[in-house]
């Protein structure tokens, strides 16, 4: 692999890393430095047109000034090895930590607000203004017959586990809680958009895929996501995992902060924000993903974020009113 970088080095060492859920990645040690070696295993991104996409992406948002860590150029002028049928990409290691909201200071919560709304503006001038690739064209909300199904499904696999836990139980009783809230909220359902949507954004923006040094952001990582959606849908959506705390409540003066900075730069008004809180509010209340990877896919590594995600749904829709006033006064 590093052959095919002659600026590299020689490796020395090469550690894996177990933060991520999709891909794999490595930390590289050669003669010269330290890199990021990213193996691309999630089927939906993971072909070589899609990533040397997001490496385009990346390589034009550096010349923005966003932070960001594109791709090490090869020896060929590519930035995608396939090897086996899988593709490999080597990136500068970033030295930083992750922040989750809890560690952000009120500037520090506008300061990540205004970044999301540079991404988005950025992406817009590299990428271009009009729907592209993966764009969702009219996307209907979560129909609560559906989740319905999906509640049922999951709460026999919750009771019938063996041996059964604490863990088991709080589903269970999450489930129930669910079913009852979309029962009593069914006819708030949103309604399917006009058009399409027409902003490219991250896809993907939480606390593990921004690196901190010190104080200020020094790159954004794991573009896998990189699509058309509605923009401030993931403003929304990155508040949410960003200032969520462990009983499941949101930190409404830093979201204030972050979404009053986040459109001035993005340039969005209120009344987008607010169907952006509305739409990602039903979303949340319909979504059960880490149930289904624990009970439909066998897969527990998300467990650990289902107490403060469950709760969350649950305090948001008694609180309502507050959530949407912080995201767009």
């Amino acid at each position: 692999m590093l052959r095919r970088y002659p600026d590299a080095g020689d490796p020395l060492t090469c550690e894996p890393l177990d933060q991520g859920l999709l891909n794999h990645g490595y930390r590289v040690s050669t003669t010269r430095g330290s890199y990021f070696l990213k193996h691309h295993l999630d089927d939906s991104t993971g072909d070589r047109a899609t990533i040397v996409r997001q490496h385009r992406a990346t390589q034009r948002l550096q010349s923005l000034g966003v932070p960001v860590a594109p791709p090490v150029v090869d020896s060929e002028g590519d930035t995608v090895t396939e090897i086996g049928g899988r593709c490999y990409a080597l990136h500068p290691w970033v030295d930083g930590l992750h922040r989750a909201g809890a560690q952000l200071t009120l500037a520090q919560s506008l300061r990540l607000g205004a970044l999301l709304g540079a991404v988005h503006t950025g992406l817009e001038q590299v990428m271009g203004a009009g729907t592209g690739a993966g764009a969702r064209s009219g996307h209907a909300s979560p129909d609560p017959a559906d989740t319905f199904a999906v509640i049922d499904e999951l709460l026999a696999a919750a009771r019938g586990r063996r041996p059964r836990d604490a863990f088991d139980e709080l589903a269970e009783h999450r489930l129930l809680e669910r079913r009852t809230l979309l029962e009593q909220h069914a006819e708030r359902r949103p309604p399917t958009p006009d058009g399409p949507a027409t902003g490219w954004v991250h896809g993907d923006f939480h606390p593990l895929n921004v690196l901190y040094r010190g104080a200020e952001p020094v790159a954004i990582l794991d573009w896998d996501r990189l699509g058309v959606q509605p923009r401030a849908e993931e403003a929304v959506r990155a508040a949410a995992i960003f200032f969520v705390q462990p009983a499941g409540e949101l930190e409404l003066g830093k979201v204030r902060a972050y979404a009053r900075a986040y459109r001035r730069a993005a340039g969005a008004g209120a009344d987008e924000l607010a169907a952006a809180v509305h739409r990602v509010w039903w979303e949340r209340l319909n979504d059960f993903w880490i149930l289904h990877w624990r009970y439909c896919l066998n897969d527990s590594r998300a467990d650990p974020q289902f107490p403060a995600v469950s709760a969350l749904a649950v305090w948001w829709t008694r609180e309502y009113e507050a959530v949407r006033d912080a995201f767009t006064e």
